[in-house]
């Protein structure tokens, strides 16, 4: 497989291009992408087999099933590093090994419905505490360990609306090549 094809199923929606300047309708429609994505999910992957789940989107890449679980287990993530940041005084996140994470027993082998249920709930709990959040609220920011760079929270919206979309697409690409929708 040539580096441009690989590139394209690692990045179907290209990488998170964030605008330097981020108005209000751009919050409103990320937060709209994080309310719907738990159903636009489950919708899209209800009715694969074991065999379906277990299959890797990409050469090396993670299955299906890894794939939902690492969504489940990134948002918690995500849904706790905004609490933080509106709880202290730009704190220093917690990074994780998501790759570490991916490759522990259960999400290799755990049903998929858990990880759709948690996904549920946090992203309802995140999407409830976003709506309410101020202009203030939006621009704290939060440190992250392995960058050191500061990441302001209206910013984070977009990133978790873009990585909501592009693991949606690496699932909703392979059910497509291999005609399964």
């Amino acid at each position: 497989m040539i580096k441009q094809e690989l590139e394209k199923l690692k990045y179907p929606i290209g990488k998170f291009d964030c605008p330097t300047n981020i108005y209000p309708q751009q919050i409103e429609g990320w937060i709209s992408i994080l309310e719907h994505f738990p159903n636009r999910l489950e919708h899209l992957v209800k009715n694969l087999s074991d065999d379906q789940l277990d299959t890797p989107y990409r050469p090396e890449g993670w299955t299906v099933r890894q794939v939902i679980h690492h969504l489940s287990d990134s948002h918690h993530h995500s849904y706790a590093r905004f609490k933080w940041t509106l709880t202290e005084d730009t704190p220093v996140i917690k990074a994780y090994y998501e790759d570490r994470w991916a490759e522990l027993f259960d999400t290799k082998s755990a049903p998929i419905d858990m990880s759709l249920l948690h996904l549920k709930a946090i992203h309802a709990k995140l999407v409830y505490l976003l709506k309410g959040l101020s202009d203030n609220d939006l621009n704290k920011h939060f440190i992250h360990p392995e960058t050191q760079s500061e990441v302001v929270l209206k910013k984070n919206i977009g990133m978790y609306a873009w990585h909501s979309n592009h693991h949606y697409a690496h699932i909703e690409n392979l059910m497509k090549r291999n005609n399964w929708i």
